[in-house]
């Protein structure tokens, strides 16, 4: 089986000559399709960028990183966007929806930037916020939705495209306990329905939920298990 993730002794270094931070040094990790990870680790261990680079935002310094058998750093900003687009669901701490968008228009943005015509988009979106629970939601700005509900809203968005890859940072990170556990219940189903998610957390609980932990610090893996 190919990975659908495979990092190959990945390097990020910021920085001019003067002043230079290596973030990730040497990771060479691979993730299956059908996977739950979570990637662990304390502030400034390189997560948040190592997260940025699985989701073609960020190039690494050196090292190879295949997504579904293709070099992504081979591709052209135009190729990239396109991966981002329809290969990868986006799923962050700040639910990045638009303020004085509907929970309806807010999924349908993706296939928006795809060209898919207006009929599609919303028959595709209200299918999606119907699977997390926001049948009676649709029309609601997320000024008038809690946290738990906006992030069901930006699950929904990362859905519709049908990616090979769901990203999660932080995905609890702004919402109830409460609220937190009903998420990780919807990526738990999402996974048993056979999406891949890579999820980054700080939290020991969420993270149980997935089915392997990496563990990063000072920009390399100590342990994955």
């Amino acid at each position: 089986m190919i990975p659908i993730i495979k990092v190959e002794h990945l390097t990020k270094i910021y920085g001019t000559d003067g002043l230079k931070l290596k973030v990730l040094d040497d990771i060479s990790l691979s993730i299956n399709k059908g996977e739950f990870v979570a990637i662990m680790g304390p502030s400034g261990s390189g997560k948040s960028t190592l997260m940025h680079i699985l989701g073609a935002l960020d190039k690494p310094t050196s090292g190879i990183f295949l997504l579904d058998g293709k070099n992504v750093g081979d591709l052209n900003e135009d190729e990239l966007a396109d991966i981002r687009n329809q290969k990868i669901g986006f799923v962050f701490q700040a639910f990045n929806l638009l303020a004085r968008t509907s929970a309806l228009d807010n999924v349908c943005l993706p296939m928006d930037y795809a060209g898919i015509s207006e009929i599609g988009q919303k028959k595709k979106a209200v299918e999606m916020l119907e699977m997390v629970g926001l049948t009676d939601r649709m029309e609601h700005t997320p000024n008038k939705l809690s946290g738990g509900q906006q992030q069901r809203v930006a699950i929904a968005r990362a859905l519709v495209m049908n990616p090979a890859i769901i990203l999660a940072d932080e995905p609890t990170g702004n919402i109830a306990s409460t609220q937190a556990e009903e998420i990780m219940q919807i990526f738990t189903e999402l996974n048993k329905k056979g999406h891949t998610i890579v999820m980054i957390t700080h939290e020991p609980d969420i993270a149980e939920h997935a089915k392997r932990i990496i563990h990063l610090k000072d920009g390399r893996i100590v342990d994955s298990s």
